[in-house]
């Protein structure tokens, strides 16, 4: 029999996957850091989700929350703020942040290999963390969830000030002109997708475990690629002279800063 948690970590892991392909399409046509951030961003999403699925349907066993640990509770938000810190700065700033994250990445993903468990793993219910592993992988993930929303939302912030004092603009390696106001609105439904799979831990006490996470990943995920839309579309690749002259307004947005 399908469960609602199966029926809906199905739909948060084709929704997740979906927009991963989406994104990905995007980054090989322009080759935009940030694209390929939000790409693997949105892949974990999307294993994170199969492994809830798989829990919900077959039950819970020791590889699988493993996979859904690491992938669910660690790597995603980083690679999410990843993708806002590409967006704002740049590759300039953000190819050294993008090898430390890379660095710490393999780092968590080889803790969560060989980190031993402290309590049993029940099949019909999904595992939390405190029960089941120690000290590290927790850290882990308090860690990299905690700064990963914090760099989310200050870069929204930081957005939506340039926007107000008429200073944004995108700072990607191709030099596009930006669109203030789309880019601002991009990173603030990014923060509300992040805040949204954030929220999990308040729904639990509503909607039981597995339902919340499933819940929380629908939507989030749907959010998050919404803002990725909203803020890649806010940039345009940099015209000639000739055509800028049509265009004024994107040269005013370009020389503003």
């Amino acid at each position: 029999m399908i469960t609602l948690e199966a029926a809906l970590a199905a739909a948060a892991t084709l929704i997740a996957l979906a927009f991963a392909c989406s994104t990905l399409e995007r980054w090989l046509a322009r080759r935009r850091r940030h694209e390929l951030a939000w790409t693997l961003s949105l892949t974990f999403f999307a294993v994170a989700s199969a492994a809830l699925w798989l829990g919900a349907t077959r039950g819970w066993e020791a590889p699988t929350f493993r996979v859904f640990f690491l992938f669910g509770a660690i790597l995603n938000v980083p690679w999410l703020a990843m993708g806002s810190v590409y967006l704002l700065w740049g590759p300039q700033r953000g190819d050294p942040i993008a090898v430390i994250l890379a660095v710490l990445s393999g780092f968590a993903a080889g803790v969560m290999v060989v980190a031993p468990l402290v309590g049993p793993i029940l099949p019909d219910a999904l595992p939390q963390g405190k029960e089941v592993f120690g000290v590290l992988p927790r850290v882990l993930a308090a860690v990299a969830s905690g700064i990963g929303a914090v760099v989310v939302i200050a870069l929204a912030l930081v957005s939506a000030w340039r926007v107000r004092r008429g200073r944004s603009r995108s700072k990607a390696a191709a030099g596009p002109i930006a669109r203030p106001g789309r880019l601002a609105l991009g990173n603030l439904l990014i923060v509300a997708g992040t805040l949204v799979l954030a929220a999990s831990g308040t729904l639990n006490a509503r909607l039981g475990e597995m339902t919340a996470f499933a819940v929380t990943l629908v939507v989030g995920v749907a959010i998050l690629f919404c803002g990725f839309l909203v803020a890649t579309s806010a940039t345009a690749p940099a015209r000639s002279p000739r055509s800028a002259q049509d265009a004024p307004e994107d040269l005013a947005a370009h020389a503003l800063g």
